[in-house]
């Protein structure tokens, strides 16, 4: 508990960015999950939390609709998230840039800074899964968005617990 009190008592907001390839199927599952989980711990007014896409295919759209359905089954609000594309100066903003894949992460890393490098990391190294990759639920059908689900829930758990030890 003391971990949390002294991110509580941070002035600094940590800023977390989670990104794949359009902004509507995985990024913002893992937006929303991770927005609840944060919210759950009362830590709301110390993290930001945002999303985006490397690709600007879907720039103003809501999640895709199988997202959304699948997030609210499990008590999780995706209706404010909108899609957007990875800024450049998301990479002074955000603390923690965190992709889905390993795609995703080169396209960040060959689109930022050098200096900022190190802020682009997998989602999955927070999880206790196994899994290395959020696989891109998109063509597939709903089993695969409840498998997202069931994979940014863990991450989210883990990627807390790290913030919680700053």
């Amino acid at each position: 508990m003391q971990c949390w009190l002294r991110m509580v008592e941070s002035k600094q907001k940590t800023k977390v960015l989670f990104v794949c390839m359009g902004n509507i199927c995985r990024s913002p599952t893992a937006e929303g999950v991770f927005r609840h989980h944060v919210a759950e711990a009362g830590l709301g007014e110390r993290i930001v939390v945002d999303s985006a896409g490397t690709h600007a295919y879907h720039v103003g759209d809501p999640p895709d609709r199988r997202a959304h359905a699948a997030a609210e089954r499990r008590g999780v609000s995706l209706l404010d998230i909108r899609a957007r594309r990875v800024s450049d100066d998301d990479f002074e903003r955000f603390d923690y840039i965190i992709a889905m894949d390993e795609d995703n992460a080169a396209r960040l890393r060959d689109q930022s800074p050098p200096e900022h490098h190190s802020k682009v990391r997998l989602f999955l190294e927070f999880s206790s899964s196994g899994a290395r990759e959020v696989p891109d639920p998109y063509y597939g059908g709903a089993a695969g968005f409840e498998r997202v689900l069931d994979l940014v829930e863990d991450a989210s758990r883990g990627l807390l617990e790290t913030l919680s030890k700053k």
